[in-house]
């Protein structure tokens, strides 16, 4: 399977998604605009590292942003480097546990947005249900326990070398204001996606 992650195909799909997101810069400043040359000068000697389980990624950089209630919420903000292998790690995990998922579930998956699910709670309206069922789990994503997460993994994934780069990821420290925090839990929110 990790051949599958770092193949051509893979990591050029996977650098396109992360530039077509933009984003902030992580720690080390790289933007999405200095990611080609970055990959052209360096992406050898990581997809080697990825192969032979020695990449290390970067710290993610912590940063809080204001909500609407008053309270703060923990951005995640992993390098544009780290984003494109775990944009690619995401590609080739993704299509393995997607046929695990019920027809009607519409959270982070492809094609399905929060809009169908409102449709499809309007039709069951219309045909007479009464009841519809929408649960959001408070600090979820916080609350993440690493070594569960890796355990259901490792059930449908047996490949070593991709568990150990996702396990790698999963406990990159994280920088807040200015102090690096070792992690054991939880999966930091915004990652690629955060805009500039």
């Amino acid at each position: 399977m990790i051949k599958q992650l770092t193949s051509k195909e893979n990591l050029n799909a996977a650098y396109l998604q992360v530039y077509r997101n933009k984003g902030a810069g992580g720690v080390d400043g790289n933007s999405v605009q200095t990611l080609k040359s970055i990959l052209q000068g360096n992406g050898k000697r990581y997809i080697e590292q990825i192969e032979e389980g020695r990449y290390q990624p970067s710290p993610i950089l912590g940063v809080e942003i204001p909500k609407s209630n008053g309270k703060t919420r923990l951005l995640g903000i992993p390098t544009t480097i780290d984003r494109v292998f775990q944009q690619a790690l995401h590609q080739v995990l993704q299509p393995i546990f997607e046929i695990d998922f019920q027809q009607h579930s519409y959270g982070f998956r492809p094609q399905r947005n929060a809009g169908q699910a409102l449709t499809q709670s309007l039709e069951y309206i219309n045909s007479g249900y009464q009841h519809i069922v929408d649960i959001d789990l408070k600090s979820f994503f916080d609350e993440v326990e690493h070594y569960v997460l890796l355990e259901l993994i490792y059930r449908k994934v047996k490949c070593k070398q991709t568990l150990k780069l996702l396990r790698s990821f999963l406990r990159a420290p994280i920088l807040i204001n200015g102090k690096l925090q070792q992690r054991k839990k939880g999966v930091p929110q915004g990652c690629y996606c955060t805009k500039q």
